[in-house]
C-alpha cells in the first residue's frame, strides 16, 4: 500500500462486550506477572498487601471508565474524555501522553518475551542478541496490526488462554510444593518495615494492571460503548487480580526471594523446580507467546491513540486524518513501529531487568497520571453523588500511588509533559477540526 492508502476499520463486525473484556485481561496479564515477581524480589512475599491493593484500586478505576463510557458512549478513546471534562489542552496532553505509553510500554512487553526466550536461547540475555529479539517481537505485531484492528484483537485474545498455562502450572506447582516456611522467610527480605516497602512496590505492582482502560480507549471498536466498555472494563480487572494473586502466593511459597532477583523466567524455574525442565520449557514457550498477544493488544491501543490523536489535529496526518474519520493510514502502524524500534535502542541496558525497570517504572507514572485525569473527567460530566465519590476515590488512589514512586519514575512523566506543552503551541498554530475546538 502506498501512503495514502488506508486500512478499513470494521464496523458491521464491532467487539463484544466477551472479546472486549478479553482484551482488556490479555493486556494485563502478560509482561506484568511474568516478571513481577523478579522486579519485586526485594519486596519479598508481603508484596501480596500491594497486589490487593492496586487491585482494589484497578477496580476502582474500571468503575471509573465505566462510568465515562456510560456517560460518554460517543467518546474516541482516553483524550476524548479528558478533552470533554477538561478542555482541549488536556485532550491533547492525554492523547500524546498515552500514545508514548503504549509505545514504551510495548517494548518493556517485549523485554519480558525475551526473557522468557532466554530461558531457551541464553544468548538472548546479552544486550545486543537481546534487542534483535525485540525488534523482531514488535515488527511481528506491527504487521498483524497493519492487516487490520480486528486481526490483533484476536490475535490478544486467542494468547490469553495460551499466555494463561503458565501462570496455572504455576499455582498448580505452589499448590503441590508450597512452602510455609519458604514464604515466610521472604516476607520482607531486607527486614525493612512494612510501611515503607508496600509503598514502593505499589508503582511495580500497578505495572501489572496498566491496561484496565483499553476497552474505553478502543471506545470506538466496541459494539455498545454505553454498556460493553463498563462491562469489559471491570470484567477484564476482575480476571487478572485473580490471577496474579494466586500467581503471587505459588510463587514466594516456592522459590526464596533471593533466587527470584536473578531469574529472568520465574514461572518457568517454577515448574522446572516441580515438574521438570520439559514442563518448564512448556511455561517458558507460552509465556512468549502471550507476550506477543500483549504487544499486539498494546500496538492496537497505540495505533487507535494516534488515529484518534491525528484526527484531532494533536498529531501530523500521517496518523489519522478529520477527512476520513475512523479509517487507519498505513503510516500510522509503520511509523509507530519504527518509534518503537528506536525505543529497544535507546533504552539498551546491561541486563533485561534494568532495562525492564526504567520503561516500567515511567510508564506506570505516567499511565497513573492520565487515569487521574479522567477521574476528574467523570466528576465533572456527572451530577451523580455515587459516581462523583468513585471519581474521587481513584483520583486519591491515583495522587497516592505517584507521592509513593521513585523520583526515577516520575521525572520522565514531568519531562514529557513539559515537552508536550511546548508542543501545543504547534497545535495552536496549525489548528485542528473546528468542531472539537471549544
Amino acid at each position: 500500500m502506498s501512503q495514502t492508502e488506508v486500512i478499513p476499520v470494521p464496523t458491521a463486525r464491532k467487539l463484544g462486550w466477551g472479546l472486549a473484556a478479553l482484551v482488556v485481561a490479555g493486556n494485563m496479564i502478560g509482561s506484568g506477572v511474568y516478571l513481577a515477581p523478579v522486579s519485586l524480589a526485594a519486596v519479598g512475599s508481603s508484596s501480596l498487601i500491594g497486589w490487593l491493593i492496586c487491585g482494589a484500586g484497578a477496580m476502582v478505576l474500571a468503575a471509573v471508565f465505566a462510568g465515562l463510557g456510560q456517560h460518554q458512549p460517543d467518546a474516541d478513546g482516553l483524550s476524548d474524555f479528558t478533552r470533554r471534562g477538561l478542555g482541549r489542552f488536556m485532550g491533547y496532553q492525554t492523547a500524546i501522553a498515552y500514545w508514548a505509553v503504549c509505545l514504551t510500554g510495548n517494548v518493556a512487553v517485549a523485554l519480558a518475551g525475551t526473557g522468557y526466550l532466554a530461558f531457551f536461547f541464553p544468548v538472548l540475555k546479552e544486550p545486543l542478541f537481546g534487542a534483535l529479539s525485540n525488534l523482531v517481537l514488535i515488527g511481528v505485531t506491527t504487521a498483524a496490526y497493519a492487516s487490520g484492528a480486528r486481526t490483533a484483537a484476536r490475535l490478544g485474545a486467542a494468547t490469553l488462554v495460551i499466555g494463561l498455562l503458565p501462570i496455572l502450572f504455576a499455582i498448580v506447582a505452589g499448590a503441590l510444593a508450597f512452602s510455609p516456611a519458604t514464604f515466610n522467610a521472604s516476607w520482607s527480605p531486607e527486614g525493612q518495615p512494612l510501611v515503607q516497602t508496600i509503598p514502593a512496590s505499589l508503582v511495580i505492582v500497578f505495572w501489572s494492571f496498566l491496561g484496565l482502560e483499553s476497552a474505553a480507549a478502543l471506545s470506538r471498536l466496541v459494539r455498545n460503548p454505553a454498556r460493553d466498555v463498563g462491562r469489559a472494563s471491570v470484567g477484564g480487572v476482575a480476571l487478572a487480580l485473580v490471577v496474579y494473586v494466586c500467581a503471587s502466593v505459588a510463587v514466594f511459597g516456592v522459590i526464596p526471594a533471593g533466587e527470584l532477583a536473578a531469574s529472568t523466567s520465574p514461572f518457568a524455574d517454577l515448574a522446572a523446580r516441580v515438574f521438570g525442565a520439559s514442563i518448564a520449557g512448556i511455561v517458558a514457550a507460552c509465556a512468549v507467546i502471550k507476550a506477543l498477544g500483549t504487544i499486539a493488544g498494546w500496538t492496537m491501543l497505540g495505533g487507535e491513540t494516534a488515529r484518534s490523536a491525528g484526527e484531532a489535529g494533536y498529531l501530523p496526518r500521517v496518523f489519522g486524518s478529520a477527512a476520513t474519520p475512523g479509517r487507519l493510514p498505513l503510516s500510522n502502524p509503520l511509523i509507530n513501529g519504527a518509534i518503537m524500534a528506536l525505543l529497544v535502542v535507546a533504552t539498551i541496558q546491561p541486563t533485561l531487568a534494568g532495562q525492564f525497570g526504567l520503561l516500567m517504572g515511567a510508564c506506570t507514572v505516567l499511565t497513573i497520571c492520565l487515569y487521574a485525569l479522567c477521574c476528574i473527567s467523570l466528576f465533572r460530566a456527572t451530577r451523580s453523588s455515587a459516581w462523583r465519590l468513585l471519581a474521587g476515590v481513584g483520583l486519591v488512589f491515583s495522587v497516592g500511588t505517584v507521592i509513593a514512586a521513585s523520583p526515577g519514575s516520575v521525572v520522565p512523566a514531568i519531562v514529557l509533559f513539559g515537552v508536550t506543552s511546548v508542543g501545543w503551541l504547534w497545535v495552536r498554530r496549525t489548528g485542528g477540526r473546528a468542531d472539537i475546538i471549544r
